[in-house]
């Protein structure tokens, strides 16, 4: 069998789709990826044959800057507030044209490869077009705890001219959407959705030799996921140095996960930062006590899969829900951006780091998500839809 997969390129709807390939791939089944000309790269250090479907396209280049505020920001805050559902509806447009411009591509190459099946993830709608166009069984990988409807009306209303130019009716539906989320997160919309539970990818992050030491401290993680070091204003080095100054009150370790090309741009840091810089966090983040992050899907299931308590502060479109839901299964303090000043996320580290409460609730999400059915038990589903087994 033969499976395509399709998605932004963007890490974070990127990385989620490498277990379920390699999945197949141990099972002896053929799989391709495709993105834009700058992810292709990131996916070859996965070690999945991967191949462009159109020049690169930058998100951050493609979004007029940070949107709107819906209300006053500290002067000395993590990150800004933001207008939800006109941040969505905003990244939903510029996802759905780089899903436009990709869609001549990919129809290129499903046509020259033949794929049987078509796994996209949810912010990548060109895939599911191509798809319906060859009547080719298509799946969903779900990645987020929202529902996101913005960015469905979005693709609707640019696509639309190509769905006429298809003869394509309407928005393809999935044959099968496989969610990572455990039961107890997901909101009523994803009732019906297939678990298949969250392997953390890192490409060819090393693992640091500090992290087989013994320690004397706590250890507190801070990273903001692959995007929001280079998106406005967010990832401003005098905000996160000064997230960095208040957090050594607390007498603990600090390691920050970030790309080291951001590093670079950083001032000196203090010595209570044992490092910054790229590191795989399925490994680094069971060698904490709290991890302060942005709630991207990414990080936030990796933590929960170690059992590590969150300070969440949500940025970005479907963060707020992920932030909200592990905050109200009592696995994640809740800082909004309006009032996340550096003092604010230190007080929240302290407040996880005293109170076991937090590192219970985690271990019980942690614990339904390891009954959930691992990439390689979602082999079989696959096989069907594609109708093809080796």
């Amino acid at each position: 069998m033969r499976v395509l997969f399709t998605t932004a390129p963007l890490a974070g709807h990127l990385l989620p789709l490498v277990p379920v390939a390699w999945a197949l791939r141990a099972a002896g089944h053929d799989v391709l990826l495709t993105t834009r000309q700058n992810a292709v790269s990131m996916a070859l250090r996965s070690g999945l044959p991967a191949v462009s479907c159109g020049p690169a396209a930058e998100f951050t280049d493609l979004v007029d800057g940070d949107p709107p505020p819906d209300g006053a920001t500290p002067p000395d805050a993590v990150g800004p507030p933001h207008d939800r559902g006109g941040q969505r509806s905003a990244h939903g447009r510029v996802l759905a044209r780089m899903a436009g411009g990709s869609l001549a591509g990919i129809g290129r190459l499903a046509r020259a490869w033949r794929p049987d099946l078509i796994v996209s993830e949810r912010a990548e709608s060109a895939g599911p077009l191509t798809a319906a166009a060859l009547g080719i069984p298509w799946v969903r990988y779900h990645w987020s705890v929202s529902e996101l409807r913005e960015y469905r009306h979005a693709a609707d209303v640019e696509l639309a001219p190509e769905l006429r130019r298809l003869g394509i009716p309407g928005p393809p539906e999935p044959a099968l959407v496989l969610d990572p989320w455990p039961a107890g997160l997901r909101a009523p919309h994803a009732l019906g959705h297939h678990g298949v539970r969250h392997v953390a990818a890192h490409g060819d992050a090393p693992l640091p030799d500090w992290l087989f030491e013994q320690r004397d401290r706590p250890r507190i993680c801070v990273t903001l996921g692959t995007l929001l070091p280079r998106y406005g204003a967010t990832g401003a080095p005098g905000r996160i140095t000064a997230l960095i100054d208040e957090l050594t009150r607390l007498d603990a370790e600090l390691v920050i996960a970030v790309d080291d090309e951001v590093v670079v741009g950083w001032p000196s840091l203090p010595s209570a930062v044992r490092h910054a810089g790229r590191l795989p966090l399925a490994d680094v983040l069971p060698a904490c006590d709290v991890v302060v992050t942005h709630g991207g899907q990414g990080t936030a299931l990796t933590a929960v899969a170690a059992s590590l308590p969150q300070v969440v502060v949500p940025h970005l479109d479907d963060q707020f829900d992920n932030a909200e839901a592990l905050s109200a299964a009592g696995a994640a303090v809740l800082v909004p951006p309006s009032d996340a000043t550096p003092a604010a996320v230190s007080a929240g580290c302290a407040e996880l780091l005293g109170n076991p409460a937090y590192a219970k609730a985690t271990a019980r999400l942690a614990d339904d998500m390891a009954l959930m059915p691992a990439p390689a038990d979602a082999v079989a589903l696959l096989e069907r839809l594609g109708g093809g087994t080796r």
